[in-house]
Parts: C-alpha cells; sequence; structure tokens
C-alpha cells in the first residue's frame, strides 16, 4: 500500500498520527527527533512507521521525496488492516 506523508524532522519526540493538508493532498504526519542529517531523519521515519503499523522496517520503504518533507512511502501487508490503521492514525475527516 503506498501512503503519503508529512515528516517534521527535529521534534521533541517520535510520533505518528494527525493528518497535514497539503499541496497535493491530505498526508499522515510523522514527527521524527532525528535531524535531516546524512539520511538519519528517513531512517527514523522507517522505524516510526514500521512500529506504528506493527511491521518490520524491511516492510517499509521511501518510495519517492527521499530529499524532502512531502514522501511517499510503500507499506508491505494486508493492505485491508494498513488502510484502516492509516485512517484511524490521520483521525477523523473534516466534513
Amino acid at each position: 500500500m503506498k501512503l503519503a506523508i508529512r515528516v517534521r524532522p527535529g521534534a521533541r519526540a517520535d510520533r505518528v498520527g494527525g493528518c497535514w493538508d497539503g499541496p497535493r493532498g491530505p498526508a499522515l504526519l510523522v514527527a521524527v527527533r532525528a535531524r535531516a542529517v546524512d539520511g538519519k531523519a528517513n531512517e527514523a521515519v522507517v522505524a516510526a512507521l514500521a512500529e506504528a503499523f506493527g511491521l518490520r522496517r524491511s516492510e517499509v520503504t521511501i518510495a519517492s521525496g527521499h530529499r524532502g518533507r512531502d514522501k511517499t512511502v510503500e507499506l508491505t501487508g494486508d493492505d485491508d488492516a494498513l488502510r484502516e490503521l492509516a485512517e484511524k492514525l490521520t483521525g477523523p475527516t473534516p466534513s
């Protein structure tokens, strides 16, 4: 399953949850303590998403956006279960 995310590097704590309405549509917020230096933030993003979705790190891949805050990630697993969990993590959609 592909998922749009928005990364906040240099946060106080690692956290996955919330929705960011960006120019390309809604994205899951991923805050990580690591700074965007030498790929450390990307490594932290993979680890945080793996933990939040109950996956191994090898099942989370950054598909695009390696150098920016807006990324697309590929999650390997049961698409229906992953989609349901992603909806819970982004929170209720505004009506």
